[in-house]
């Protein structure tokens, strides 16, 4: 699924989260609007496996989020031109590996709903915060219907089964893109620290209260997005 205006030179990419879409998570919550509004143009792309993006049968091609995403754009990554992104949850994990493939293409990064999850040694945990997390996942999956989770449950096991699942420092270092992180305190993925600590030019907004879900649909993470990235309306 492909949503865009072409109000404005500059687009930015949206990348949602596993087991939602372009629609539910940056449509329906006024992101696109908002944008718009604030003289940029949004683009989304449902990741694969997703909404109305393709469903393969084979576990082994949800492994590469990114080629999918990159084929989509409406430029070639060698023309010059750049994108800033915001992604969520696995949005933001795409997010990151668009940009360590293709350092050139990415000018600005929003990545939230992420933090010591993503980094090699900080793994969650088995406590009361990820068994809570998998409850509101299989929920997710339920509301999807049969046909639909057992794609997204494909999706699940072949981003878990990466051998490159986790950044490393080395990594991280060679992002030295503007990034601001977003995360709530009740975010089952955080604390940001562990992968904050390793990004050379990144910016943290801490949302008190807020868990993994509810995150996109928060006035605090709109807001310091629109700021970071240069679009809030002016009205």
């Amino acid at each position: 699924m492909s949503i865009w205006s072409t109000e404005a030179p500059v687009p930015i990419v949206f990348l949602h989260g596993w087991a939602t879409s372009t629609q539910m998570t940056w449509v329906e919550p006024g992101w696109f609007e908002l944008v718009k509004e604030g003289g940029s143009r949004p683009l989304g792309y449902d990741l694969l496996g997703h909404g109305e993006a393709d469903k393969p049968d084979d576990v082994e091609a949800y492994k590469d989020l990114v080629t999918p995403l990159v084929d989509q754009l409406p430029f070639g990554v060698d023309e010059g031109r750049q994108i800033d992104i915001v992604g969520y949850s696995l949005g933001a994990r795409t997010a990151l590996d668009l940009t360590l493939r293709h350092p050139q293409l990415v000018r600005r990064l929003v990545l939230s709903g992420v933090g010591r999850n993503l980094v090699e040694g900080s793994a969650l945990g088995e406590g009361s915060d990820r068994a809570g997390a998998d409850y509101r996942f299989e929920g997710l999956l339920r509301t999807a219907g049969e046909e639909a989770a057992a794609i997204l449950q494909k999706v699940g096991e072949a981003q878990s089964a990466r051998d490159d699942r986790y950044f490393t420092a080395e990594q991280l270092a060679t992002v030295t893109q503007p990034v601001l992180m977003v995360i709530g305190t009740e975010d089952f993925a955080g604390p940001p620290e562990p992968l904050a600590d390793l990004l050379p030019n990144v910016e943290v907004t801490i949302l008190p209260g807020v868990d993994h879900f509810s995150l996109p649909k928060q006035f605090g993470f709109i807001d310091a997005a629109l700021e970071f990235l240069d679009c809030v309306p002016r009205w």
